[in-house]
């Protein structure tokens, strides 16, 4: 299979609310608005893009109709320290896990979005020599 894109799809009950919270808090531009569908990019390069569905909309299976649950969506940035003082201290987002470095190789903390999504603010730092091992090499 040669991917052209790829982006997830968050189901969801707020989807205003949702657009709102990815285009102020986390730099996204929409692309395409409809009652239903919101269709999101983050400038740069690479780009990166995200959409937000209506979850009892008819173009998803009727079995599977629900607001998402379960996700978390990671989001690398180069300073993690100033991203938790823009979102937890100035924002006044409530942390789900405090700042902290993870001896696996990151530092990070995580909130939620509208939905419940757990967002995860990252920012690679050195591993441990315990994990450092367990990185594959590309």
């Amino acid at each position: 299979m040669e991917l052209t894109g790829f982006y997830p799809v968050i189901g969801t009950a707020r989807l205003e609310e949702s657009r709102d919270f990815y285009t102020r808090l986390l730099g996204f531009e929409t692309t395409f608005v409809a009652d239903w569908y919101v269709s999101l990019r983050r400038p740069g390069n690479p780009s990166y893009e995200l959409a937000l569905i209506d979850h009892t909309h008819p173009t998803l299976p009727e079995r599977h109709r629900v607001p998402a649950q379960g996700l978390l969506l990671n989001f690398e940035v180069q300073d993690v320290d100033a991203e938790w003082r823009r979102l937890v201290v100035h924002e006044g987002l409530t942390p789900q896990l405090e700042l902290r470095s993870e001896e696996f190789g990151q530092r990070h903390f995580i909130v939620t979005d509208p939905n419940g999504i757990l967002i995860d603010v990252i920012t690679p730092i050195e591993p441990t020599a315990e994990y450092a091992d367990q990185y594959v090499s590309s």
